[in-house]
């Protein structure tokens, strides 16, 4: 081949594509606990946007583009009466669920929350529902809805086990773009082609920074960069359900790809790492595996790494409430994610940089007993000076066996430990929290919790009795998924 001229052959599309493709198509979900966890994160997605509603800061980000902009058969978004077109509806019901950083959670090494594909699976599910009962045909069903809410999650989820984008700096939304187009395409009547296609405009597009999520520049764009994530699926998958032709060698495609662009690492000798490390791995085969095991934050609404720090700090709370000012000094030990992400010093600007701190997260539970979403606000933390005093009295420590395991695929911890050490040479006792309430190991006594939960986020929003009667709904799992998309919506309108 002459130094002047390219060889143009076009490929095949990328193997990584096609496996994805396939499973959407072709998979059938058998897994009754996927399906009866699948459930429950429906709620606890619905509920954790009812309560972000509260928050002026989240719902000013709602509604059409266009004031008066009316919509046949638009989605609505729950907990309000806007009626959209799927993707601005995408966009805003991500957006709430997302806000208040209390949606359930996958680790491992890539990070993110797969119910965030939940803006797009419940918006296009609306909207697509309404049109069918409008021309005479059956509407989807909330069972094709807990369907796609596992598909999201297990493309997610697998691709971030042994994938880390963060080591690159991108954020891990790309992998909702990537799952909430593969299933969006899918709901709207894909084929293969055109579901190959939008996969790969998916992972062709701008990937945005994890900028916004780390010191110094933590800001509340991490509270609506999912919303847009899974608004860009419903785009994508939209253009290729136009026929739009894909590109076959998005990732693979030498200098161009994915792969080249921007998921190369290099060493201290600044040389590329070898093609075969910087090509996406599949740890496992994908089926419903994500999630079965996924993490529910019940208890706290703070990034996952801290959930059972927060739990410590709680328990530990009776021990130090009357000897505050004499605490000399706080030993966290914890694991590498949790140092790398949210371990920091000095002033935090907002409240999306308060809840993305070790620090904080632990000294509002040793104080207060408890961490809630208003605990994040300027107003409370402005009040309360002793919490930046006890954060610049903490020592964070990594205990090597909680790294191991918080990667080991048997076991997913995600382990925290506390102690709190007095002037006058005493202390408390250490205490240790290796499996937050919302994991699997923990399920029994995680979902009445969950439930609890949820009914606390409805009565945000709804009166005694409406809250009362979607609650019923919810627990109802066969009434639950033969109701029609639009119909379950229905219940959720302001």
């Amino acid at each position: 081949m002459s130094a002047t001229v390219e060889r143009n052959v076009r490929p095949d599309y990328d193997p990584e594509l096609q496996k994805i493709a396939d499973y959407v198509l072709d998979y059938r979900i058998e897994s009754e606990e996927a399906l009866d966890t699948a459930r429950n994160c429906l709620i606890d997605s619905l509920g954790c946007g009812l309560l972000a509603l509260r928050f002026p800061e989240c719902t000013k980000h709602l509604g059409p583009l266009v004031e008066g902009t009316v919509v046949p058969n638009g989605a609505r978004v729950p907990g309000t009466s806007f009626r959209l077109d799927p993707v601005k509806a995408a966009w805003d019901i991500g957006c709430i669920i997302r806000w208040l950083d209390y949606n359930d959670t996958w680790l491992a090494a890539e990070w993110g929350h797969p119910s965030d594909n939940l803006g797009a699976i419940l918006a296009v599910a609306d909207h697509l529902s309404q049109k069918r009962i409008a021309q005479g045909q059956a509407p989807l069903t909330m069972r094709d809805v807990l369907e796609a809410m596992i598909k999201a999650h297990e493309i997610q989820g697998v691709l971030a086990l042994d994938n880390s984008f963060n080591r690159v700096g991108l954020d891990h939304v790309v992998l909702v773009k990537v799952a909430s187009t593969a299933v969006a395409a899918h709901m709207m009547g894909a084929d293969r082609e055109q579901l190959l296609s939008a996969l790969s405009h998916a992972w062709v597009d701008g990937q945005s920074l994890r900028t916004y999520r780390h010191a110094p520049n933590a800001g509340s764009r991490k509270s609506w960069a999912a919303g847009d994530a899974t608004s860009r699926g419903v785009r994508l998958a939209d253009i290729a359900l136009r026929d739009e032709m894909g590109i076959p060698g998005v990732l693979s495609a030498p200098q161009w790809g994915f792969y080249d662009v921007l998921f190369s690492k290099t060493n201290k000798d600044q040389k590329l790492k070898h093609e075969s490390e910087r090509r996406f791995t599949f740890q496992r085969e994908l089926g419903s595996y994500v999630m079965e095991n996924i993490l529910f934050k019940i208890a706290f609404p703070a990034e996952f790494h801290a959930q059972t720090a927060c739990e410590a700090a709680v328990r530990l709370h009776a021990q130090v409430e009357g000897r505050l000012e004499d605490i000399e000094r706080i030993v966290i030990t914890t694991h590498e994610s949790a140092i790398r992400i949210i371990s920091k010093e000095g002033d935090l600007a907002n409240p999306a940089d308060r809840d993305h701190c070790l620090q904080y997260m632990v000294a509002v539970p040793l104080i207060f007993g408890d961490l809630t979403a208003e605990h994040y606000e300027d107003d409370f933390h402005h009040q309360h000076p002793l919490i930046d005093t006890l954060r610049a009295k903490m020592e964070v420590i990594e205990e090597p066996r909680y790294t191991q395991d918080y990667l080991a695929s048997d076991r997913r911890s995600i382990a925290n430990a506390i102690q709190v050490f007095f002037r006058d040479g005493s202390s408390t006792e250490c205490i240790e929290v290796e499996y937050p309430i919302g994991h699997r190991r923990r399920r029994d006594e995680g979902i009445p919790v969950l439930e609890e939960k949820f009914k606390r986020n409805l009565a945000t929003r709804f009166p005694t009795g409406r809250s009362e009667r979607i609650f019923a709904l919810c627990k109802d799992s066969d009434r639950l998924e033969a109701m029609p998309v639009n119909r379950f919506v229905d219940q959720f309108v302001i």
